[in-house]
């Protein structure tokens, strides 16, 4: 939960595919401060970062294999300080979740994804399903016949857990017109190039 305190606020208007999925001469930044001319990202890559759809899907699609979702870690945490993307106050309680997308053919790791959840506001069906690690949260929404909604907050570079470089995008579900899902997804860039 801690990668997101402090994020939001400086973020939310750096973003060049918040509104749009053309971006000419943006560039998106890199935690270290350098910058990447969007145009040199791998086509697949752009729209992986634009695409409101399910992930696993297109990854499928595009990879020509199923994918697994492999939740690598899921716990319970108290916020001790404010998400402003999905409303979350210091003392609320989310679920946190960290997952991996991976080919169950070649056994790449196609992308990461870190998830903050506002457990407390989706339907309990959904909420069980979620904690039993059943599906990935998109094809869960899917599944579920969840009216939703996903809106791209920020997008840059950084590093994947095992330290490969990465673009990155986050992005925030509303379910009920509430912001309720914050996450954000690591592609790692040898693969797509």
């Amino acid at each position: 939960m801690r990668r997101y305190y402090g994020r939001s606020s400086r973020a939310q208007t750096q973003s060049p595919f918040r509104c749009e999925g053309f971006a000419r001469d943006s560039t998106i930044q890199a935690t270290s401060g350098d910058s990447l001319p969007l145009s040199l990202l791998p086509p697949f890559l752009r729209a992986l970062l634009v695409t409101d759809g399910t992930v696993t899907k297109i990854l499928e699609a595009y990879f020509w294999e199923p994918v697994a979702v492999d939740t690598l870690e899921q716990r319970f945490e108290i916020a001790t300080e404010a998400v402003t993307w999905i409303d979350v106050a210091p003392g609320d309680r989310c679920l946190v979740r960290d997952a991996r997308l991976r080919g169950t053919d070649s056994g790449s790791n196609f992308a990461e994804a870190f998830s903050l959840i506002r457990i407390d506001l989706i339907p309990p069906g959904f909420r069980q399903r979620l904690i039993d690690r059943e599906i990935g949260i998109g094809v869960l929404i899917r599944d579920s016949g969840l009216e939703s909604y996903r809106e791209v907050l920020d997008v840059g570079l950084d590093q994947t857990a095992d330290g490969a470089a990465a673009v990155f995008r986050t992005y925030r579900i509303f379910i009920d017109k509430q912001p309720v899902i914050l996450i954000t997804e690591f592609f790692p860039l040898a693969l797509y190039r």
